[in-house]
C-alpha cells in the first residue's frame, strides 16, 4: 500500500515540498503526481474533488485528505522528528487551515512559479505516476 500525493506542478514551494518528502520517505511510501497531469485529473475525478484544486492532496488508504489535514497526515509517515507535527491534528481543521490558506494564497508571490512541472531524477522517476 502507498499514499499518493497530488501537488501543484508549477509551484516552486510545492516542488520543494515534494523534494523534502522524497528525502524523508526512506521507505518509499509515497507516489506523486501533479494536479495538472492526466493522472492527477483522473484521481480528482475518482475522489470527487474539484478540478480547480490549488491545494495539496493526499490519497491514503483510498481516502482523500486536503490542506493541513493532508500535510499533517504526510508527516505521520516521514522519517525523523517530523512525526511530532501530527500533534497539530488536535487543533480543529478550520483553525489549522487559516495558516495553510495564507501560505497557499501567497506561495507564488513568495516562492515563484515554474513554466512547467519538475522532471524527477532517474532515481525518483519510479515514484511519479505521470
Amino acid at each position: 500500500m502507498s499514499g499518493i500525493i497530488l501537488f501543484d506542478g508549477v509551484c516552486n514551494f510545492c516542488n520543494h515540498s515534494v523534494q523534502f518528502i522524497l528525502k524523508r520517505d526512506q521507505h518509499g511510501y509515497f507516489k506523486f503526481a501533479s494536479l495538472q497531469s492526466e493522472v492527477g485529473q483522473k484521481l480528482l475525478d475518482e475522489y470527487r474533488l474539484p478540478h480547480d484544486m490549488s491545494s495539496f492532496v493526499l490519497i491514503d488508504n483510498n481516502k482523500p485528505y486536503i490542506k493541513s489535514s493532508a500535510a499533517l497526515k504526510v508527516c505521520q509517515y516521514l522519517d525523523g522528528p517530523w512525526k511530532l507535527l501530527t500533534v497539530f491534528r488536535l487543533t480543529p481543521a478550520p483553525i489549522r487551515n487559516i495558516v495553510y490558506n495564507f501560505i497557499a494564497k501567497n506561495r507564488y508571490r513568495w516562492f515563484g512559479k515554474r513554466e512547467s512541472c519538475m522532471l524527477p531524477s532517474l532515481e525518483q522517476r519510479s515514484r511519479f505516476l505521470d
